[in-house]
């Protein structure tokens, strides 16, 4: 039994879910918003993990279950939550609580467990470890100092921001409107990258199987732009390895990979995301994703 974890409207969910039917294997979705009349009932003890889970108005024993995919957003920010007793809240949260203890010590195949997505929480130690894997990164600065940030620019040129942690936030220019709010950052740190020209690369690895997107843009940040043109890349044999790599040695079953083709011919990694989108990718190129992870899950 593969159980599915999330909203089940949200795209890459409904997507992984076709791909399962299509192919016959068993699932379920444990559907996050219907916490209140969904129980989970798990235990540990010295010969494994046990208990069952409420899943599509059914019960689904935890040792059936050798596959699981999940993509939950944050608790505290589902539309049940709004104007929510404090009982609901708790109720909520002890829910989360325990279906994240039983995702993390679940045998079987999963992706993600939370300890492996744990270094997406901190751009800048992310980024160590794909150095380490041998990757090229971007010149780096995180700081709180305005005059800092701006002997960075004018150390590099062009330069961009973007969060450190794993809140999504629109990578953009250092541009002079941007410089005149630098005092802002005294009370939160940033991160300020050189900026990397060249053609964007995202690379999703799917149990050790790479998929590769090309993406052009005229915009800093293609999630945003209005025009974006994306197409199957077959990447070099080397560079497909390194990313399964890269992504078995953070822990990762399903990776999204993101990279820079520069304009001398070399790859320069920016981060990799344990809970990506693929689903942009998939309808945009056609590339069966979503079959590949229907696929991984029925592994071990």
């Amino acid at each position: 039994m593969i159980i599915v974890c999330g909203i089940a409207s949200e795209r890459p969910i409904a997507l992984v879910t076709d791909a399962l039917r299509r192919r016959g294997l068993p699932y379920a979705v444990l559907h996050q918003r219907r916490f209140t009349d969904t129980p989970i009932d798990v235990r540990v003890d010295g010969t494994g993990v046990h208990g069952h889970l409420s899943c599509d108005g059914r019960t689904v024993p935890c040792s059936d279950v050798t596959g699981i995919y999940t993509r939950l957003m944050d608790w505290r920010l589902l539309p049940e939550m709004r104007g929510a007793g404090e009982g609901t809240l708790r109720h909520c949260q002890a829910w989360h609580e325990a279906l994240g203890t039983w995702i993390e010590i679940a045998p079987g195949r999963v992706m993600n467990r939370a300890s492996a997505t744990a270094t997406n929480r901190s751009k800048p130690y992310q980024s160590q470890l794909i150095r380490r894997a041998g990757f090229r990164v971007p010149e780096t600065l995180v700081t709180d100092d305005p005059d800092l940030a701006l002997a960075f620019r004018e150390r590099h040129g062009r330069v961009v921001y973007k969060s450190i942690s794993a809140v999504r936030s629109i990578v953009r220019l250092l541009d002079d409107e941007a410089a005149a709010r630098l005092p802002r950052i005294r009370s939160c740190p940033v991160q300020f990258q050189r900026y990397v020209p060249g053609v964007n690369i995202r690379v999703h690895v799917v149990a050790g199987e790479v998929f590769a997107t090309r993406i052009e843009t005229d915009q800093v940040d293609y999630r945003y732009a209005s025009r974006t043109h994306l197409t199957p890349w077959t990447p070099p044999h080397e560079l497909a390895l390194r990313c399964a790599d890269l992504a078995t040695g953070l822990g990762l079953a399903l990776a999204g990979i993101d990279l820079v083709l520069t304009d001398d011919g070399e790859f320069v990694c920016f981060e990799v995301n344990p809970s990506p989108a693929y689903s942009f990718y998939e309808d945009s190129t056609a590339q069966p994703i979503s079959d590949a992870i229907a696929r991984a899950l029925l592994g071990r």
